[in-house]
């Protein structure tokens, strides 16, 4: 019997909270999800930043690029009203503050980091996350993720013990040759992929597949049973009902 796969918080319970900030990541504690994924770009003072888009638009009350604010400039935006009123006062936070967080009495949660560095490269990243992780004595429980193939092949450089995934879209053929020269550990991936032949086929070849985005909970047993190890969603609670 195929075991359940893993739940993680996708950019904390993003269905519910404003996505990436700490109330969300706090929720999918007290959910009981296995895990988070939340999203890593670098401020222009080389602060590590919790943020998905490039640019702070979308999110946040304000406008540009994170590359081209310092962390103190982001600090001061309202990252929780775009989503609701009870958000109001929610702002970016520091990878730090997360690691810090994480590493409290009674909080196990799996740590899912995605490299935000596929469209604009944020040089000496990896090295600085890497050594953020370290610091807090978190090796076993971080996952680096990134759609940048070669950003994960310096993961692994550095830190070959580490965790890693290779994110990808859609069904790309050329997926194991790139995890494998890469070293990567494992596949995030759509679930049209975990579900088609070449999911299976990274299985058997020794890559554990995680899926984002499922927002479905009629789908947990159906991906359990295809042997998904890890299911990404808005909506943990949904996944962790008994």
């Amino acid at each position: 019997m195929k075991k359940a796969a893993k739940v993680f918080a996708h950019r904390g319970v993003s269905g519910l909270y404003p996505e990436n900030t700490m109330a969300a990541f706090q929720a999918a504690l007290e959910a009981g999800a296995d895990g988070i994924e939340l999203d890593v770009q670098m401020a222009k003072d080389g602060k590590l930043v919790i943020i998905h888009d490039e640019t702070v638009d979308r999110t946040t009350d304000g406008s540009g690029y994170v590359k081209d604010m310092t962390y103190d400039e982001l600090a001061k935006l309202d990252a929780g009203s775009w989503f609701d009123a009870a958000g109001a006062g929610e702002t970016i936070p520091e990878l730090e503050a997360v690691f810090q967080w994480a590493s409290k009495a009674g909080n196990e949660l799996l740590i899912n980091v995605e490299l935000k560095n596929d469209l604009i490269e944020y040089p000496g990243m990896e090295e600085k996350v890497v050594e953020l992780l370290e610091h807090y004595g978190l090796e076993k429980r971080i996952i680096l993720s990134s759609f940048n193939a070669e950003s994960i092949g310096r993961v692994r450089e550095l830190h070959p013990a580490l965790q890693t995934g290779y994110l990808i879209a859609g069904m790309p053929e050329d997926v194991l040759e790139t995890a494998k020269r890469i070293g990567a550990n494992s596949i995030h991936c759509e679930e049209v992929f975990a579900l088609s032949e070449f999911g299976r086929e990274a299985q058997k070849a020794g890559f554990p597949l995680r899926v984002y985005t499922v927002n479905d909970e009629t789908r947990s047993e159906f991906l359990a049973k295809a042997g998904v190890e890890v299911i990404m969603t808005d909506f943990p609670e949904r996944f962790l009902k008994k």
